[in-house]
C-alpha cells in the first residue's frame, strides 16, 4: 500500500484538509465502511462544499457533511470526521495538520 497523501482539498473556510492512503484503507476496510469504496470523490466533495459542525466529544475534530441523492441503502449524506492539530516539520517549524480520520454514510 502506498504511503502519504491521496489528495489535499481546501474547505469552504480556507482550511487545507488531506486524506492519506492509510486512512482510506482504514475507512474502506471490510470491518468499517467498505460501502464508501466507490465514493472517494464524494468524501472530497463533502470537504470542498459541505457544512461542518464541531464534534460533540472531540474538541479539535469537526464533522463535514454533504447530501447526495445517489447513495446506497437509503443513505443520503457522506460524513467526514476531520482532526485539526498542529504539527512540526523536520526543521522544527509549526504547521497545521488537518486530516480525515474517518468517513461514513448516514441518513438525516
Amino acid at each position: 500500500m502506498p504511503n502519504g497523501k491521496i489528495w489535499t482539498q481546501r474547505d469552504r473556510y480556507g482550511n487545507e484538509i488531506y486524506l492519506t492512503h492509510e486512512r482510506w484503507a482504514h475507512i474502506t476496510d471490510p470491518e468499517n465502511h467498505p460501502e464508501l469504496e466507490p465514493y472517494q470523490e464524494y468524501v472530497r466533495e463533502a470537504i470542498r462544499h459541505g457544512r461542518r459542525q464541531q464534534h460533540p466529544v472531540i474538541a479539535n475534530a469537526y464533522k463535514y457533511y454533504q447530501e447526495f441523492d445517489d447513495l446506497p441503502n437509503g443513505m443520503n449524506h457522506v460524513v467526514d470526521v476531520v482532526i485539526f492539530k498542529l504539527g512540526t516539520d523536520s526543521a522544527g517549524r509549526t504547521h497545521r495538520e488537518n486530516f480525515i480520520v474517518t468517513a461514513y454514510l448516514q441518513f438525516f
